[in-house]
């Protein structure tokens, strides 16, 4: 048999998934429905309106919501209804092509566009009894997709007039998501405007749409709203989070109405001393963890090693390790000034006489006969040192039996890898140069699109140089112009999508581009990783 085009590719991606046409179709895993979504609640109507005109026939509506979950069924008949139970197609069932091949949820769900699937252009050979259409809905305002849906009967029901019968019934439904909209944002906006006599930071988050007072906006970056909705999501009432900023606020979350979404009021946590704010910079300079894993080892004096490409932050790394003990470094890059001898003399002085952390920066630029030395003088030494380095992988010979005199080893990741953590990189930064500015999301995004060859270093210096043009206001893309490239992907990819583009292809090159084992190893369904993929212009 011939297949249509879209038929054929979705076939194919059926089969990379690992499904078989043999496959059963009973046995799909099912979970509860939200009978208050957005979705169902707009739908709703229109299902039982639609229905009415399917009495008697062997038809029946499906409706499946943004991740292909069905959610809503509509039957002419009950027999119908019991066709169904026996291929899974009930509530609460994920109709994906990964667990039911071509049809006519899936498919759209796939491809954006509705698509009928006949008889035995199905997949799975339990769903070839059947002949259905099936169209995406999308928000008219976000463009979001919402969901898909379908109608389904028995093969020899095959009508052209069901791809229109359908298509008017998701018109309404798309209508009334945009009322539904309107109604939620009037809400939202009507308990906004009555939290503005308190003092505090006022936020609030709808569905597709952001309210704030002049107090969140200075305390708020939108980087934070995807925390506060996670965070809102699993609990009300008040707790204490950590933003982007570095700075900690008791956060009050108070839902308003059903689904209209979530009302934030918050405060930020006063730091007790001049300690703690140093700590905070700190924490914000280096990857997350890596400040406490040093810190676990100073009560024992451990011998670390840390190492990373230039400008990583290996200096910020030493001295938290250091902790409240002084530091007394000797860089590797003073040898040739300072000759071989004078320079082993000066080390062999600090290991005796300091009663703090010995650092010796730069392992790698050791001349090989030097790092010998150094490993000997080491292994005869009860002296607490610390050694930093280029990339572990580029230590050799030498300098890797230097490296392995060290107790624990601390990689630290190039800016490149840590783009989500850009944000409140700049920020440190910028408090660090005793700058107030904010960044303006254009500078953000910039920022995030940048190669970094040079790291935290570079990053910095981009940095004061735009607090040098600019001493009131917000620094904008235009103030970092130049200073940074505005390459050809800077404005199709945000900071985000530049960090999600990295992950997936990394993820790819790791399993040699195939996209089953990548899905699975970034945690998502083959399905999303090919939309993702599609979005982001990655071409494997």
């Amino acid at each position: 048999m011939k297949l249509r085009p879209e038929i054929a590719q979705s076939w194919r991606r059926a089969e990379l998934s690992g499904l078989k046409p043999t496959s059963p179709a009973d046995r799909l895993a099912v979970r509860d429905v939200d009978p208050r979504s957005r979705l169902l609640r707009a739908a709703t109507p229109v299902l039982d309106e639609t229905a009415r005109h399917l009495e008697g026939t062997g038809l029946c509506l499906v409706l499946a919501d943004r991740d292909c979950r069905i959610v809503a069924r509509r039957f002419g008949s009950t027999s119908a209804e019991r066709v169904l139970d026996s291929v899974s197609a009930v509530p609460g069932s994920l109709f994906t092509e990964e667990t039911s091949g071509t049809n006519s949820l899936a498919t759209p769900f796939e491809t954006r566009r509705g698509v009928a699937v006949h008889g035995e252009e199905h997949y799975l050979d339990a769903l070839k009894r059947f002949t259905c259409y099936g169209h995406p809905i999308v928000h008219p305002a976000t463009r979001r997709l919402e969901g898909v849906l379908d109608i389904t009967g028995p093969v020899d029901a095959t009508n052209p007039l069901l791809a229109p019968f359908l298509v008017h019934a998701v018109a309404d439904i798309e209508q009334r998501l945009v009322d539904g909209s309107n109604q939620a944002q009037q809400r939202l906006l009507a308990a906004f405007q009555a939290a503005q006599h308190r003092s505090t930071a006022v936020l609030a988050l709808g569905e597709d749409v952001v309210l704030a007072n002049s107090a969140a906006v200075d305390l708020v970056d939108p980087c934070d709203h995807p925390l506060l909705r996670d965070v809102s999501s699993t609990m009300r009432g008040v707790r204490r989070l950590r933003l982007t900023s570095g700075t900690e606020v008791e956060v009050r979350m108070e839902a308003v109405s059903v689904n209209a979404g979530m009302l934030f009021e918050l405060a930020p946590v006063r730091p007790r001393n001049s300690t703690e704010f140093r700590r905070r910079a700190i924490d914000g300079v280096l990857p997350a963890g890596v400040a406490d894993r040093l810190r676990r080892s100073t009560p024992a004096r451990r011998r670390v090693l840390i190492c990373g490409e230039p400008g990583t932050g290996r200096t910020a790394a030493t001295e938290v390790l250091a902790g409240q003990a002084s530091v007394a470094t000797l860089a590797a890059s003073d040898v040739p000034t300072l000759g071989e001898a004078t320079w082993c003399e000066r080390l062999s002085e600090l290991t005796v006489k300091q009663q703090g952390l010995v650092a010796i920066a730069g392992i790698h630029l050791l001349p090989s006969v030097l790092a010998a030395r150094v490993s000997r003088l080491l292994d005869n030494s009860p002296a607490w040192v610390a050694l930093t380095s280029g990339p572990f992988a580029e230590l050799h010979g030498e300098h890797a039996a230097l490296a392995s005199r060290m107790h624990r080893r601390v990689e630290l990741p190039p800016l490149r890898e840590r783009r989500k953590d850009i944000p409140e990189l700049a920020r440190t930064l910028l408090r660090g140069h005793g700058s107030s500015l904010r960044l303006t999301a254009g500078a953000l995004e910039l920022l995030a699109a940048q190669p970094w060859q040079g790291n935290l270093r570079e990053l910095e210096s981009v940095l004061a140089e735009a607090v040098s043009r600019r001493s009131v206001g917000d620094i904008t893309a235009r103030d970092l112009a130049p200073s940074c490239r505005v390459s050809a992907a800077a404005p199709h990819l945000s900071g985000w999508e530049q960090a999600e583009h990295d992950a997936i292809t990394k993820a790819l090159s790791a399993v040699g581009g195939n996209k089953v084992h990548a899905a699975r190893q970034l945690g998502i369904s083959r399905s999303t990783l090919y939309n993702r993929m599609r979005a982001l212009r990655i071409a494997h």
